[in-house]
């Protein structure tokens, strides 16, 4: 059994790595620093277990974990971050049954057991999402929307038309900084599309609809 880690923050993935090395069956644990990586590595290894960390890793959108499902089919992904929206879940889901979810709260036993679940090729989704999956529409929606001073200027961004490496250069951040911010107002608002993004702003009056575009 193959697993790629495909998590940037060290402290998580050194413990699911020896988590991953101490499972049975006993698997081959190797780490994807970023997509280019995960993909050569899916290349060689395309039945592989991905541990994914959606919030931190360098992918923009749902559409593009599509791309790299249809593009490797047999691999099973373990969608591993501190918080995912609901929407962005089910449609994770939605795709196929390869795809299972675990908070980076979940308790050990959770975390084994997605593992040895995703090595039989079956879905396993936590107990803290199930229940979010679960709940009314209303209380999804009753959620604070709190969006930092930074996520509100890149939302703006965002608005006006504006790619995320464009923002990087305006804001004189890394790439990688700005996505993640572009992932968490995603999570928060609880869309998937910049579209969504966009028509939140106009709703919210970050932007001016003059200024805007698509």
């Amino acid at each position: 059994m193959n697993i790629i880690l495909a998590d940037n923050q060290d402290i998580t993935r050194a413990g699911m790595m020896y988590i991953c090395e101490h499972q049975e069956p006993v698997a081959e644990v190797c780490r994807a620093a970023d997509k280019t990586e995960l993909i050569e590595q899916l290349k060689q290894h395309g039945d592989a277990i991905v541990v994914l960390d959606y919030t931190l890793f360098d992918i923009n959108d749902i559409e593009e974990l599509e791309i790299l499902h249809e593009r490797f089919p047999l691999a099973k992904w373990i969608l591993f971050s501190f918080d995912l929206s609901s929407d962005f879940v089910r449609r994770a889901i939605a795709m196929s049954s390869l795809f299972s979810v675990l908070l980076k709260d979940s308790p050990l036993s959770e975390i084994r057991e997605c593992l040895r679940y995703a090595a039989r090729g079956q879905r396993y989704i936590c107990q803290r999402m199930a229940e979010i999956l679960l709940a009314p529409a209303q209380d999804r929606m009753a959620e604070d929307i709190r969006l930092t001073r930074t996520e509100t200027e890149i939302l703006k961004d965002i608005a006006q038309g504006m790619t995320t490496r464009e923002i990087a250069e305006r804001r004189f951040s890394s790439f990688h900084t700005v996505n993640t911010h572009r992932k968490n107002i995603f999570r928060k608002l609880g869309v998937n599309t910049v579209h969504e993004a966009t028509k939140y702003a106009l709703r919210a009056g970050l932007v001016d609809s003059a200024e805007y575009y698509i």
